[in-house]
């Protein structure tokens, strides 16, 4: 009987041995094709631990290295005691079979014992220790399980490829992280494509990628440009004013000059002794440039050469927290991981950058005081006051756990301050999520192959003295440089090591992309429908319990950690104008268009069933051009005609108030998104049936699968001319100038 026995485990060992070679070959062969140095990157070549023959009573394994957490036979490379490398060397596993209390025979010399390092999984059994051991009792499908795990671990993965030609800025910082990963950079680019590519500007650096993952979301720059992010918080703050108090009053420049003007004059007629500070910021401004302060309206720049400047005009935070007597800001690194799935991380370290002067509350004398009202890294810098500091905690900058302790210190409620600034950071993220859905799908549409995307963002947040946090911009390209510009002589300046900006920012980089690895264990995350209102669980935090790649062993813990969706209880309610940007990307049509025709608006109103006696589809053509001309008026660089959503979320609260009159805001908007998205569900009638031509492009064996017909004549061009046709008439009435009013029966 043992002899059968010996003649089965040997028969295994050469089958494990034949495929840890033919997976080894491949390994080299693709190493080869993609330029990646064979020495370091092959397979290793030895067989894969044997299996134990079939229904084993029980396997022993040594615990040897109580930091190994798998008992899958996996390989590790350097030597390993009593055997070689693993570069087909043999190696210190041994392969032992207890029979019924019979002493073993040996195999090759060896007792057949496995001893593997770590007490590791248990596969589908229970272990118990005994001593340095641990045994393992069998269950009838641990060969399969063994057997995938030892195939799955016998390949050693191919680096991750990331593509840094395009990096700019961030790319000595990038380095470093892909450099502690052990990945393969290629700063020229390649023809094959990269697993990840590393963009310093926007998602358009590199126009030719069709797969892999991207730092950049489409529509991010022009989504948190001043006035459009003030629009999205704006939105909010109508839907829900208590959830949105953190954002400063604004008004948007030049459209609104006159509301503010006439606001600001009405505050001082009441009370003469008030005179409140405004801050200035161009749109599309960055790094402190074009920022002023203000005490009243007729101190506006407004025209910049022959065109009105755009910009936005903020109630000035006039009591912020102050330390060593100086206001500072918090950068902080935010990394959105999707958006389908929405999944949030907020980096637990982040930097707070001080003012050169000490503050005073803004009077007419100090107005012009950059360096006193503004925390700006890029004008303190200039200061004869700046301070480059190789401490955490002392300088012009310092980490912001370095703040939080010295604020702990004298009783502040640190768990409070975090709490209110992962709320605000979440918040933010649903404002401006829905924008870019609609940027997202007129650059990679449904369907159309292209590459996934992530993006690192820097929320600038001031903390006021009563502690609450006060959000002053968001940036789509924060600054990821570890060095700063100092002047080694008179005249003479050079970039030198900054170790505060290292510390933060090369942690951040190099989490993001171990968040990113495309070959990291994917874990399904289920999400409730956006804006729904039932209460579950909080999920536990991903970057917390992933498992760790094989080139892990070395890396801290990850600094970035999940707020969403962990707190989707908390906040889920609030990705109500999401699903109204779901039916505006529903009825667009075309693949990749951004606006809204007349046609598709006609469309979205019969399919939804929102006209009647008292709101004809007459009314309906002047609703649409009234609030598409507000709009391209206020929008003078638009190059499109038609609404976007912005106008179409506008024109959708007019369409909840009038249908929804006794109701409050937020709940006639529900109450519409809900009519909407029933019809949308129910079984098509006759007249949606007509209007499937302008509706979301589809595939067509999908769309009649969805819209649970097939009719021959939804493949005619006729019902595509008479769309056209319409778009044209009712373009027609756009040109003239004098405004339709709104009809309200």
């Amino acid at each position: 009987m043992m002899s059968d026995h010996y003649v089965k485990v040997k028969v295994q060992l050469e089958q494990m041995k034949s495929f840890g070679k033919e997976d080894a070959e491949k390994n080299e062969e693709e190493e080869e094709e993609e330029g990646v140095d064979a020495e370091k990157q092959t397979s290793m070549s030895s067989p894969p631990p044997a299996l134990v023959s079939p229904d084993p009573p029980s396997i022993t394994t040594a615990d040897r290295d109580a930091s190994n957490t798998s008992i899958t036979c996996k390989h590790r490379g350097g030597k390993s005691r009593g055997g070689k490398n693993s570069s087909g060397k043999h190696n210190i596993t041994d392969l032992a079979l207890h029979g019924s209390g019979k002493k073993s025979n040996r195999l090759g010399g060896h007792e057949r014992t496995l001893h593997i390092r770590g007490t590791g999984k248990i596969l589908q059994g229970k272990s118990e220790n005994n001593g340095n051991y641990v045994t393992i009792h069998p269950s009838k499908n641990i060969q399969e399980t063994c057997r995938e795990d030892v195939f799955k671990h016998a390949r050693k993965r191919r680096p991750v490829t990331v593509d840094t030609a395009k990096a700019k800025t961030s790319l000595e910082a990038l380095k470093l992280s892909i450099k502690q990963l052990k990945w393969k950079e290629f700063p020229l680019g390649r023809r094959a494509p990269c697993d990840i590519y590393w963009h310093g500007v926007s998602f358009h650096d590199n126009e030719n990628i069709a797969s892999g993952q991207v730092n950049k979301f489409p529509g991010m720059i022009e989504m948190l440009r001043k006035i459009n992010m003030s629009r999205a918080v704006r939105t909010m703050q109508e839907l829900f004013p208590d959830e949105y108090d953190f954002y400063p009053r604004s008004w948007i420049l030049p459209e609104e000059y006159q509301q503010f003007a006439t606001q600001i004059r009405m505050v001082k007629e009441n009370d003469a002794t008030v005179n409140p500070t405004f801050i200035v910021k161009p749109d599309s401004g960055s790094q402190g440039d074009g920022i002023y302060l203000i005490r009243d309206p007729s101190d506006l720049k407004l025209m910049g050469g022959s065109q009105a400047k755009q910009s936005v005009v903020q109630e000035y935070i006039h009591k912020p927290l102050l330390i060593d007597k100086l206001k500072f800001d918090i950068r902080l690194y935010v990394l959105l991981k999707s958006m389908e799935p929405l999944e949030i991380y907020i980096a637990k370290e982040g930097l707070t950058r001080f003012c050169t002067e000490p503050y005073q509350e803004p009077s007419q004398k100090n107005l012009s005081h950059v360096f006193m009202h503004l925390t700006n890294y890029s004008l303190n810098v200039h200061s004869c006051n700046f301070v480059h500091s190789d401490s955490q905690s002392t300088g012009s900058k310092r980490t912001l756990s370095s703040v939080l302790y010295r604020l702990a210190a004298k009783g502040v409620d640190i768990k409070k301050v975090w709490s209110d600034i992962i709320a605000l950071v979440i918040k933010t993220i649903i404002a401006v999520v829905p924008e870019l859905r609609v940027y997202y799908q007129a650059d990679i549409p449904p369907g159309k192959p292209g590459p996934t995307c992530f993006q690192i963002l820097g929320f600038d947040i001031l903390l006021m003295k009563n502690l609450k946090p006060v959000l002053l911009e968001v940036n789509s390209n924060p600054s990821m440089r570890i060095e700063h510009e100092q002047e080694v002589a008179p005249g003479v300046f050079e970039y030198v090591p900054s170790p505060v900006d290292e510390e933060v920012k090369v942690g951040v980089i190099r989490d993001t992309l171990r968040l990113m690895d495309p070959f990291s264990r994917k874990s399904s995350i289920s999400q409730p429908k956006a804006g729904g209102f039932e209460h579950r669980e909080e999920i536990p935090m991903e970057a917390e319990t992933q498992e760790k790649s094989p080139d892990d062993g070395a890396l801290p813990s990850l600094c970035l950690k999940q707020v969403y969706p962990k707190y989707t209880k908390q906040f889920n309610h609030l990705r109500l104008v999401e699903r109204i940007a779901a039916l505006f990307i529903r009825f667009l049509g075309v693949k990749g268009n951004m606006r809204l025709g007349p046609t598709a608006f006609r469309t979205f109103i019969r399919t939804c069933k929102l006209s009647n006696s008292n709101f004809t589809m007459a009314s309906v053509d002047i609703l649409y051009i009234d609030i598409t001309r507000r709009w391209s008026g206020a929008m003078p660089d638009s190059r499109e005609a038609g609404m976007g959503l912005q106008a179409f979320v506008e024109a959708f609260f007019h369409l909840a108030g009038r249908r929804f009159k006794v109701l409050t805001m937020r709940e006639q908007v529900v109450s519409l998104v809900e009519l909407c998205e029933a019809q949308l569900e129910a079984p098509s009638s006759v007249e949606d049936r007509r209007s499937v031509s302008c509706s979301r492009a589809l595939p067509r064996t999908n769309r009649t699968q969805t819209l649970g017909l097939a009719n021959p004549q939804l493949d005619s061009p006729a019902p595509t001319r008479r769309a056209a046709s319409q778009d044209y008439r009712l373009h027609q009435r756009l040109k003239p100038r004098t405004l339709r009013a709104n009809v309200e029966n």
